[in-house]
């Protein structure tokens, strides 16, 4: 039987993945309210507000363990960094997305929080192939994935960004483990 956390904690080297909290408001609130991060998620409103970091927090809180979960990345010197989800969307294997604050880019925490959450994801919750995407005007995002052992599946999506108010092309990846 497998045993679903609906709370998991994950720990990497510098990293601990864990549920955001009301505490984590103002925080995830200044960390998302920046452009270039919301412009390069197709779900993330800007301008990104408290109310709206208030919303993801309540909905995390209310994901179903057994189809999502979602991580508050936290540096342990730095406090919270980032954001990264895996949930069941329309493909056959889960999806994975993930957003670093413009602060910590090119430090290797979206690489170190995604390795470790493709471990829990392959051992706790049993899943064998994860996908994920990128904005083909994010290669630095296909690097990460494809670093994690993600492939490119030659798919290219079309899919509405929040932030851009406009259709962009994703470009679609697949990690088997």
């Amino acid at each position: 039987m497998c045993v679903i956390e609906t709370t998991p904690v994950l720990e990497t080297r510098r990293l601990t993945l864990r549920s955001p909290n009301p505490q984590d408001v103002g925080r995830l609130a200044n960390l998302a309210n920046d452009p270039d991060i919301a412009r390069m998620t197709l779900r993330m409103p800007h301008p990104y507000s408290s109310a709206d970091a208030e919303d993801f927090i309540l909905a995390v809180a209310g994901q179903d363990p057994k189809r999502a979960a979602t991580f508050l990345i936290e540096h342990e010197d730095h406090g919270p960094v980032g954001v990264i989800g895996l949930f069941e969307d329309r493909d056959p294997a889960p999806e994975v997305g993930y957003w670093i604050g413009r602060p910590y880019w090119g430090r290797g925490y979206a690489t170190e929080a995604l390795n470790g959450a493709l471990v829990w994801a392959s051992k706790r919750w049993k899943r064998r192939a994860l996908m994920a995407g990128h904005f083909a005007d994010n290669p630095a995002s296909g690097r990460v994935l494809e670093k994690a052992g993600f492939l490119y599946t030659g798919e290219v999506r079309k899919g509405f960004s929040l932030a851009r108010g406009a259709v962009t092309d994703t470009r679609r990846m697949v990690w088997l483990a």
